[in-house]
């Protein structure tokens, strides 16, 4: 792995050396965008609008519009002038249970190594937050952002769980959504909390895979076989109402006969 970004991880006065790396990669298809009509592959240019050529990496700089059609350009040094110390550390600010914080914050993670000569304070703060069963509140900047964290132990190295801070949230007004009180009762609750308790289990994250890519795949060797793809699944029905009481009975039923 190659790290991404290098600088200390801060924890009261202690600054640890760390690396930082990404901790997940893409499965998906790569799948590459073609002229309808001859198939020839798009590329995609960097085009200036004034005369419509095609600029170089080498001649683009990233400017804001102070004013109307006015630039200010920012060089890399100014994006460390703004705060050395941000730039270049994960600050630990606060400590929470990991309870406490709400999944939608949870953006991206990332491994954190110790830098030569960094392994017994990486060490010690990584058992100190195993051993306090909380997590620790971090900021942190990041390709000329400030990103709020989450670091806590995952097996033997720590993670960095970058997170969207509060403001980032939209509020679900204007969606169409039924009132507490319409929500289920009696009878139905049961059968929909015997059926969670059905299906509960422990977490086991190496079970579940990614299928889609696995069955487009098929769909693609058919293809290219000359063969028109087996369309797999049904598109699901709305449940209605008054078929929600057998609905679940059924479900139950057939999780009790597959367990």
């Amino acid at each position: 792995m190659r790290a991404i970004w290098t600088g200390a991880l801060s924890f009261g006065l202690v600054n640890i050396p760390v690396r930082l790396y990404s901790a997940t990669e893409e499965h998906a298809l790569d799948l590459d965008m073609l002229h309808k009509d001859d198939l020839s592959p798009i590329r995609y240019a960097r085009v200036c609008r004034a005369d419509g050529k095609e600029i170089p990496y080498d001649d683009i700089v990233k400017g804001y519009e102070y004013h109307k059609g006015d630039y200010i350009i920012l060089a890399d040094e100014d994006f460390k002038r703004a705060n050395a110390r941000k730039t270049k550390t994960i600050d630990i600010v606060d400590f929470s249970k990991a309870d406490e914080i709400d999944s939608v914050f949870y953006e991206k993670p990332y491994f954190l190594e110790p830098d030569k000569g960094a392994g017994k304070p990486y060490a010690l703060l990584r058992e100190a937050i195993k051993k306090s069963k909380k997590v620790g509140v971090a900021r942190f900047v990041l390709r000329n952002r400030e990103h709020l964290a989450v670091v806590k132990p995952f097996g033997n190295v720590l993670v960095l769980n970058q997170m969207r801070f509060f403001s980032e949230l939209r509020k679900p007004e204007g969606l169409d959504l039924p009132a507490k009180s319409t929500a289920a009762k009696g009878k139905e609750l049961d059968m929909a909390l015997a059926l969670i308790d059905q299906l509960t289990g422990p977490f086991k994250p190496e079970e579940y895979k990614d299928t889609y890519t696995a069955e487009l795949k098929e769909v693609i060797a058919e293809k290219a076989k000359g063969k028109k793809p087996r369309k797999k699944g049904k598109e699901p029905q709305p449940t209605e109402v008054t078929d929600l009481m057998a609905m679940l009975r059924k479900s139950l039923e057939k999780e009790k006969q597959r367990a």
